[in-house]
C-alpha cells in the first residue's frame, strides 16, 4: 500500500477551465485586466512557489493551491478588504472572483486553507513582487519614476487603546490560560496555581469608575498584588515544563513551546507592574521606548505625530509618482524623524531605476539645509518641501513657479494614502506579529498597484 499521496504542488493552473469566463461588469473588468498584467508577469510565481514548498512542508496528501491561485487570492482579498471567511465565501460563490483565482472545478477553498498559503508568503516576497510590478510599469512607460512624491503615515497594529490597568488584566488573563493549558498534557505536569482573573476585572471596574484618588490606588494595589502572585506561578510552571516528560512526542515538545510562551508573558507583566508602580506611585514619567502596551503585539511603537493623538502601530514611508503607483514602502520600527529618512529613500528610488528622479516633492518634516545639499549632490535637479523651515525656495527649485507646481503634486499622495487606508485595509493591521504587520503593508501595496495599473491601461486601451 501507498503510505501516501504525492504532493503536487504547482506554480500555476495547468489549464484553465473552459467555463471560467470573465463578467461584464465593471469590478469584473477590472479584475480581467488585473489577470493579464499577472499573466506578463509569470515570474512573480517563481517566489511565491518557493515559500509554499520550503524545507519542513509536508511532501504527501492532498493537492495545494497553486503559488498563481495563492497571489490570485490575496489580490481579492486586499483588494475587496475581505476577512477569510467572506474570501472563502466569495471564491465559492462568485463566479467572477473564481475565475479571477482560477480555481478548478469542486475547488473550494476554506478560511483556514486560504490563511495558511496567504500567511506564507514572506515579506522579502512581496518586495520582489513589488519590484517586478514597478519594472513592468516602466517597460510599458505607465511610470517612469522622473518625479515623485513622498510621505509618512501610521499603520495601527489590532490593539486597544493601552492603560496600566487594562494591561495588568491582560496580562493575568493570558498567564492564566497559557497555565490552564499545562495541565491538557499527559501526565498533567506538577504545578499549581489559582484564577485571580474576576478579582482583577472588578478592581479594573474600580479604577474605571471610581474618582476619588485613594480607591483608585487601593485598587492598583491589588491588582499589582495579584499580578506578581501570578509571576511566582508563572516561574514555577516554566521551571516544571522545561524538563517535563510527556506520555508522547508531542506532549513533550508542546510542553517546551508552552513554556517559552509563559516565559514570555511573565515577562512583559514584570514590566507592566514595573511601569505602574513608578507611574501611579512614584509619579515618575515613564519613557516611550520603555513602555509595554500589548501583550499580543508587542512589537508596536507609540507614536505622536505633532501633538496629535497618539497612535499605536508603525511608521511607513510611501513614495508615489505621477501615475499615483507606489514606487516605493518603508516600514520603519521605533518612531525616526522623516529627515533621517529622506535620503534613504531617493537611494531606494535610484536603486529601483538605476537613476535618481529628477525632481521630488515632499512634506516639510522632511525639509533640512543637509538633505537639500545632498539630494543636489546626487542629481536631483528641483526638491520642493511643502514647508520651507528656513530654506530659500530658489536654492530648492529654479523658479516660484516650479516650487507651487511640486507642491500641489505633492497633495496627491495624501489621496493615494488615503484610498489605501479606507479600501486596501492600512488603517489597521489585523495580521499577528511583526512579520505578519510587513506581510500585511506590502500585499495591500501590492493590489493596490495592481488596480491602478488596470485602470490606466484601461484608458488606454
Amino acid at each position: 500500500m501507498h503510505k501516501g499521496v504525492l504532493k503536487m504542488r504547482q506554480k500555476m493552473t495547468p489549464q484553465t477551465n473552459i467555463f471560467n469566463t470573465m463578467a461584464r461588469s465593471k469590478i469584473a473588468k477590472e479584475l480581467q485586466h488585473i489577470s493579464e498584467i499577472l499573466d506578463e508577469n509569470p515570474e512573480m510565481l517563481d517566489h511565491i512557489y518557493q515559500d509554499l514548498t520550503v524545507k519542513g512542508r509536508s511532501d504527501t496528501g492532498r493537492d495545494g493551491m497553486t503559488a498563481e491561485q495563492v497571489l490570485r487570492a490575496v489580490v481579492l482579498k486586499q483588494q475587496r478588504n475581505l476577512s477569510y471567511e467572506e474570501l472563502a465565501f466569495h471564491l465559492e460563490d462568485s463566479h467572477a472572483f473564481r475565475s479571477f483565482a482560477r480555481l478548478n472545478m469542486g475547488q473550494y477553498p476554506c478560511a483556514s486553507v486560504l490563511q495558511e498559503n496567504i500567511k506564507a508568503v514572506s515579506e522579502s516576497t512581496w518586495q520582489e513582487i513589488h519590484n517586478i510590478l514597478i519594472n513592468y510599469a516602466a517597460s510599458r512607460k505607465i511610470e517612469k519614476g522622473r518625479k515623485i512624491k513622498m510621505d509618512a503615515t501610521v499603520v495601527a497594529t489590532n490593539i486597544h487603546e493601552p492603560s496600566d490597568s487594562t494591561l495588568l488584566v491582560d496580562g493575568v488573563r493570558l498567564i492564566t490560560r497559557l497555565l490552564n493549558q499545562g495541565h491538557r498534557f499527559s501526565p498533567c505536569p506538577a504545578y499549581t496555581f489559582s484564577d485571580h482573573t474576576r478579582v482583577m476585572k472588578k478592581r479594573l471596574k474600580t479604577i474605571l469608575n471610581i474618582r476619588k484618588e485613594e480607591v483608585r490606588a487601593c485598587a492598583y494595589r491589588d491588582m499589582i498584588h495579584y499580578a506578581r502572585r501570578v509571576c511566582l506561578y508563572a516561574e514555577e510552571a516554566v521551571s516544571v515544563l522545561s524538563v517535563f516528560a510527556g506520555a508522547t512526542c508531542e506532549d513533550t515538545l508542546g510542553s517546551k513551546g508552552l513554556a517559552m510562551k509563559i516565559e514570555k508573558a511573565a515577562h512583559l507583566l514584570k514590566r507592566v507592574i514595573d511601569q505602574t508602580d513608578r507611574r501611579i506611585f512614584k509619579k515618575e514619567s515613564v519613557p516611550a521606548s520603555e513602555k509595554v502596551i500589548s501583550f499580543f503585539e508587542s512589537h508596536s511603537d507609540i507614536i505622536v505625530k505633532n501633538n496629535r493623538e497618539t497612535e499605536y502601530g508603525h511608521k511607513v514611508f510611501f513614495v508615489a509618482g505621477t501615475s499615483h503607483l507606489i514606487l516605493d514602502c518603508m516600514i520603519e520600527e521605533e518612531n525616526p524623524a522623516d529627515s533621517t529618512k529622506f535620503m534613504p529613500l531617493l537611494e531606494r528610488q535610484e536603486s529601483l531605476y538605476r537613476r535618481m528622479p529628477r525632481q521630488v516633492s515632499v512634506d516639510g518634516g522632511f525639509a533640512s539645509g543637509d538633505n537639500l545639499k545632498k539630494a543636489r549632490g546626487a542629481g536631483v535637479k528641483d526638491i520642493a518641501f511643502s514647508k520651507r523651515r528656513g530654506l530659500k525656495v530658489l536654492d530648492m527649485v529654479k523658479s516660484n513657479w516650479v516650487y507651487k507646481k511640486l507642491r500641489n503634486f505633492r497633495a496627491g499622495i495624501e489621496a493615494n494614502i488615503s484610498t489605501l487606508k479606507r479600501a486596501y485595509g492600512l488603517s489597521r493591521c489585523n495580521w499577528t506579529g511583526w512579520e505578519g504587520f510587513k506581510q500585511y503593508v506590502w500585499s495591500s501595496v501590492i493590489s493596490y498597484n495592481l488596480l491602478v495599473m488596470a485602470r490606466l491601461t484601461m484608458k488606454g486601451a
